[in-house]
């Protein structure tokens, strides 16, 4: 299973998401692939925001060596399902990158532990509420990574 995170510049919730799932599958001892990226490219190159790396750290998750980068066409191919973090990165990855053949690989990251509710993982990018998205992204991983490993058995 190879399952990339995306959100807006790929330095607050995604690099944390990937920590996240990261450190499940080893504590799973699964040999899946995680990676994450941005629907921009404005901070190509860059750590994850600096807030980030501590709210991970918090939890024993250091996710400084990431390194932020815009997702590309091959990722559609490259990737077994693309995990966003709200409606307008949704939006984004279905009109840019999404062929008519890759499009069901593209999930809302929350509807797939609260189906269709078409719910957030808000950017703390602005207000600071690393440790509240933080949170969300623990609850919302484990609920993802029991989905995937139903799927995956079905």
């Amino acid at each position: 299973m190879k399952i990339l995170m995306v959100c807006l510049g790929n330095i607050c919730r995604s690099p944390m998401a990937q920590g996240i799932m990261e450190s499940m599958l080893v504590d799973k001892k699964l040999n899946w692939v995680v990676d994450s990226a941005g629907t921009s490219g404005w901070h190509a190159g860059e750590q994850p925001d600096a807030r980030a790396i501590a709210a991970a750290k918090e939890h024993g998750i250091d996710i400084s060596g990431q390194r932020s980068r815009k997702m590309t066409s091959r990722d559609m191919e490259e990737f077994d399902i693309i995990l966003t973090m709200d409606s307008q990165n949704y939006s984004d990855v279905l009109h840019t990158y999404a062929s008519d053949d890759t499009k069901h690989k593209v999930h809302l990251i929350r509807n797939l532990s609260e189906p269709n509710k078409n719910l957030a993982v808000p950017d703390p990018y602005y207000d600071g509420r690393f440790e509240d998205v933080y949170q969300l992204l623990a609850k919302t991983m484990n609920n993802v990574l029991n989905h995937l490993l139903v799927e995956e058995v079905a």
